[in-house]
């Protein structure tokens, strides 16, 4: 039986893990963390409608549903022939070697006045139990934004930012204390956004005006204070918190290795995702630098896709599948469904098409449901639907 080696325990690689195990291989995960963060449904903590235990699967829950085995550990650099772990201890007990580390978030000037929802999970629960403290102030400046990385245009986290912002104004409209507080969205592009097409902009534009956020859009941010945002043009931004979502970067352990990987510290990888130069390493998810379309973004479903591909392909080498190996380009698209709080909007781009369909009030609950199905569905304990 072949040995597999996962290292991450995210979306990509808790995918890969239990679709490499209905081919019977022996496979290993290798996490620093113990559990399975569900970032989309995460956005609800702040607004109290989701608790940290209600967005996690413990991994050995996970391990024992699909028979991998899990090591908790942190990788510290990624070679061609081998991992080294934080303990000092280097590995080369693999057949094949599929790497799903994800990345890290670009360092700004100032970041430490900053809260991500899409990095640590600490993060989240910290900003959640700030944005308390102001609202039982009463009052107050509350900033959303993220930022960009021109050498990985496509590694940028936009989305989530929207969807917090929206749902923030909302809880606090239920509160009746909306009026008390200002909202404001800033990014350095000139049209955060764009990549989902005219129509979402035309829209996300209308619903700021509706909801009276304000937004500032084109300039570069300078550094974060402890009191606000200050921009390259010199000006300030008032807030008295802020929710930053720096694009990403490459992880650490890619770029302290000898993998071969982009000035911005992506694996290279081919169609595939197998890396360049290699016959039994793979990338899978953020950590890899993806082909496509320049309005391409790294989204969850395609890290599934390509996880599910690689338990495909290394198969098919091993003479366990017959056909073609598969790619992860024809799947290149955007599609989130876009939480509101109060409803929400299904983004959608491929090629030929980009649109936004909203669904007020049952855009909210499919998330919702979605969130439940998701859980379950990995646990084994509902059947997969296809495609999800």
């Amino acid at each position: 039986m072949k040995k597999i080696i996962i290292l991450g325990g995210g979306i990509a690689g808790v995918e890969a893990a239990i679709f490499l195990r209905k081919y019977k291989f022996d496979v290993e995960l290798i996490s620093d963390r113990d559990y399975l963060y569900i970032y989309p449904i995460s956005i609800w903590i702040p607004t109290k409608e989701k608790r940290f235990e209600d967005v996690i699967i413990p991994i050995e829950e996970l391990a024992k549903a699909h028979g991998f085995k899990f090591t908790k550990g942190k990788v510290k650099k990624i070679n061609k022939d081998s991992f080294h772990l934080e303990d000092e201890t280097i590995r080369n007990d693999f057949d094949y070697l599929v790497i799903a580390t994800g990345q890290i978030k670009k360092k700004h000037k100032g970041i430490e006045y900053t809260y991500s929802i899409c990095s640590n999970p600490e993060e989240t629960l910290r900003y959640s139990e700030k944005l308390d403290e102001i609202i039982n102030k009463g009052k107050g400046i509350l900033a959303f934004g993220f930022g960009g990385n021109p050498q990985a245009p496509e590694s940028v986290r936009g989305g989530p930012v929207f969807e917090l912002l929206f749902n923030v104004d909302y809880y606090l409209r239920k509160k009746g204390i909306r009026d008390n507080f200002e909202l404001v969205f800033f990014a350095p592009m000139p049209r955060p956004g764009e990549r989902l097409g005219e129509k979402a902009l035309k829209m996300m534009d209308m619903m700021f005006k509706r909801l009276n956020i304000k937004s500032i859009t084109g300039k570069k941010i300078e550094e974060f204070v402890l009191d606000g945002i200050i921009f390259e043009d010199g000006s300030k931004q008032n807030a008295d918190l802020i929710c930053f979502v720096p694009a990403g970067d490459g992880h650490p352990a890619v770029k302290e290795g000898d993998l071969p990987k982009t000035e911005a510290g992506f694996i290279k990888i081919d169609k595939y995702n197998q890396v360049e130069g290699t016959q039994n390493i793979y990338a899978i998810g953020d950590v890899a630098s993806i082909e496509g379309p320049s309005w391409k973004a790294k989204q969850g479903h395609l890290a599934e896709v390509m996880a599910r591909n690689v338990a495909f392909n290394i198969a098919l080498k091993e003479g366990l599948e017959k056909g073609e190996p598969k790619s992860y380009v024809e799947h290149i698209n955007i599609m989130c469904l876009m939480d509101m709080g109060n409803g929400g909007g299904l983004a959608y781009r491929d090629d030929k098409r980009a649109m936004l369909i909203p669904l007020p009030i049952i855009g909210h609950w499919m998330k919702k449901g979605w969130g439940i199905y998701y859980k379950l569905s990995k646990l084994g304990k509902i059947p997969r639907l296809p495609g999800m």
